[in-house]
């Protein structure tokens, strides 16, 4: 008989909660259950008419092949012609690169500007797939604890700091935050950015929930500097998770090296999801009344957590999480998440997700879905955490 075949140590990274909570509450619902979904960060609304129209005349009218790897050339014009449009920065569509999603992004950029053992500073709480592909690609995750001293936010400070007790060759930001909403001030960005072309750290800025803000308007890093690396994608304000479509804008001397990287690990981005996301950007009332329905479920969840008692949460001035402080009733986010399910029909993430130090005093609730949804999700939790 033969050995067992081993994983890889490279493989031996934490699950993805959300998705293993999502996979639990697919399976109560097959039984029959009821679920109500606020763990997932995906709107619950269909991709634009204009995009699903635009998808479906391709599909009709020219074959599907193989693009470019560096993504189809009106798409590319068309994401520079964006930053112009909507932040008055001038981008040349050779700097622009079409992925797989945010996520291809991710792998392309650690890959191009990273060797194994570089030091990559990310927060905690933070998206959880950041630390976990470093980790997968022999790059170290250096954690920096964010809390209510900086609204959940990272700074130039405390960059720094991490960059004196060790060396940094990147950072990694998100603003709007996932999983906190928090944003970074305008002024800070452009201290972040001064001290990392400084000190000659690759910053990657993660701008995927740009678009989804409600306070502030998100500001982009390539504001401030030439040097990092911005990725963003159609996922989240696009409401184009499936289509799997995302972009990376880096330095001119990174793309050779990043087209290089495509070709071989993904040929190209989808094709189809690049003629059809021509058409998003023609989409702003359908896209701008999307916002305005989160808005809504935003403005229903700071009104009706804190009287539940979860009034202690991080700033959500984006994207369409709540973070939110459950130490009053528990220090096991994932028992409390999963009793939440199996007993009240809610689904959430519990915080461990996003900070393994802290977070079992923390849950993220998205507001993503339909707002009829948010509202039964309100009423289930008031009956479940004040019987």
């Amino acid at each position: 008989m033969n050995a067992p075949l081993p994983p890889s140590r490279r493989s031996q990274i934490a699950p993805f909660m959300a998705m293993d909570v999502l996979r639990d509450a697919k399976a109560l619902e097959r039984a029959g259950r009821s679920i109500i979904h606020l763990e997932l960060g995906e709107p619950g609304v269909a991709a634009p008419r204009r995009v699903r129209e635009a998808a479906t005349e391709s599909l009709r009218h020219g074959s599907i092949g193989y693009g470019e790897a560096l993504g189809d050339a009106p798409l590319r014009a068309r994401i520079a012609r964006h930053y112009g449009e909507r932040y008055g920065v001038d981008i040349t569509p050779d700097r622009v690169i079409a992925t797989t999603g945010s996520s291809g992004g991710f792998l392309l950029a650690f890959l191009a500007a990273f060797d194994p053992g570089a030091r990559i500073a990310v927060t905690a709480p933070g998206y959880p797939a950041y630390a976990n592909i470093l980790s997968a690609l022999g790059l170290e995750p250096v954690l920096l604890e964010i809390g209510e001293e900086t609204r959940f936010a990272p700074t130039a400070a405390m960059l720094e700091a991490a960059h004196r007790s060790g060396k940094l060759h990147g950072a990694l930001f998100m603003s709007p935050a996932n999983p906190t909403g928090a944003m970074i001030a305008r002024d800070e960005l452009a201290r972040i950015c001064a001290f990392c072309d400084e000190a000659e750290i690759v910053l990657v800025s993660d701008e995927i929930y740009h678009g989804l803000e409600y306070e502030m308007r998100a500001e982009t890093a390539l504001r401030f500097s030439q040097r990092a690396l911005v990725i963003n994608s159609f996922s989240k304000y696009y409401a184009m998770t499936g289509w799997r479509l995302g972009w990376l804008v880096a330095p001119a001397e990174l793309m050779r090296p990043l087209e290089r990287l495509q070709q071989s690990l993904a040929i190209c981005a989808p094709t189809l999801s690049q003629r059809a996301a021509l058409a998003a950007f023609d989409a702003a009332d359908e896209l701008e009344a999307n916002r305005a329905a989160y808005a809504r479920n935003r403005a229903l969840l700071l009104d009706r957590l804190p009287k539940l008692g979860l009034d202690n949460f991080a700033p959500p001035d984006g994207a369409f999480y709540i973070y939110a402080d459950i130490s009053r009733f528990t220090d096991d986010s994932i028992g409390f998440c999963r009793r939440m399910l199996h007993e009240a029909g809610v689904a959430t993430t519990p915080g461990l997700d996003f900070d393994p130090r802290r977070g079992a005093k923390t849950l993220r609730l998205s507001y993503a879905g339909p707002e009829a949804d948010v509202r039964e999700g309100v009423a289930r939790l008031e009956g479940w955490l004040r019987p």
